[in-house]
């Protein structure tokens, strides 16, 4: 899967780059499907997040990337052939 920063001319002119985030997509287990979770929000309800698939037993912590800054221009996700998308918007509280 390639994550590409939207081609606003603004953000190309500071630049003058636009280079691709190659997110790594090893070949599944077989007789396993590959599925690919985002989670998109501020760094601790990233981080909130993954620590409640935690201790729900869904995803280990350390089996997530590291937390990658969204540039201001932007992400623009390219799936492979075939692909479908579903997206899940929830609110979480803040303190």
């Amino acid at each position: 899967m390639l994550c590409f920063t939207r081609q606003d001319p603004r953000f190309l002119e500071e630049t003058g780059d636009l280079s691709p985030l190659r997110l790594a997509a090893p070949t599944p287990q077989p007789g396993r499907e590959r599925l690919r979770h985002l989670v998109i929000g501020s760094p601790e309800g990233v981080r909130a997040t993954i620590n409640l698939l935690h201790v729900l037993t869904y995803a280990e912590q350390a089996t997530w990337s590291q937390l990658i800054t969204i540039p201001p221009s932007g992400i623009l996700i390219t799936p492979e052939q075939g692909e479908v998308f579903s997206l899940l918007r929830r609110d979480r509280p803040v303190d």
